[in-house]
């Protein structure tokens, strides 16, 4: 006969494999629960206010949530002109402007790419969706594609 504690003993065992086997396959499967992947449009009709564009672009995010750092490349094509500046901004809901959060650095020619760890509550505005990318150029210097960066 099993004694309780030999039983016990197993079914822990098998909810301990079990377990550690779910959080592998979420690793091995991109589901890591430390990091949060986005992928946004920045249009001309999401600028405020609106800009009639040829422009388009996306912004691609990863943010481990256990260090802190946000990386992102940024795409662009049919702007006006060269990119001037390009920044985060925030926080900001869709429809609202807001002050630079990070800017973008160095070569700003598509695509950009960069990275930046965040304070605790920049962290908070990120993940609320409360941030968006800007690309400026000469000819709309408030921006002139703007896309929020959301996990939608």
């Amino acid at each position: 006969m099993i004694s309780y504690r030999t039983a016990l003993n197993g079914t822990l065992l098998v909810a301990a494999v079990t377990l550690s086997g779910c959080a592998w396959m979420n690793s091995m499967m991109g589901k890591d629960s430390s990091n949060m992947s986005m992928k946004n449009q920045l249009t001309g009709a999401q600028e405020v206010p609106a800009v009639t564009t040829g422009g388009t672009g996306t912004v691609e995010t990863t943010f481990d949530k256990s260090t802190n750092v946000l990386t992102w490349t940024v795409t662009y094509a049919g702007l006006s002109g060269p990119v001037t500046a390009g920044h985060f901004h925030g926080p900001a809901m869709p429809g609202a402007n807001a002050g630079v959060v990070v800017p973008y650095t160095g070569d700003l020619a598509s695509p950009i790419r960069g990275k930046a760890t965040l304070t605790a509550a920049q962290a908070a505005d990120l993940t609320a969706g409360r941030w968006y990318a800007n690309l400026h150029t000469a000819k709309n210097p408030g921006g002139e594609i703007r896309g929020q960066v959301t996990g939608k």
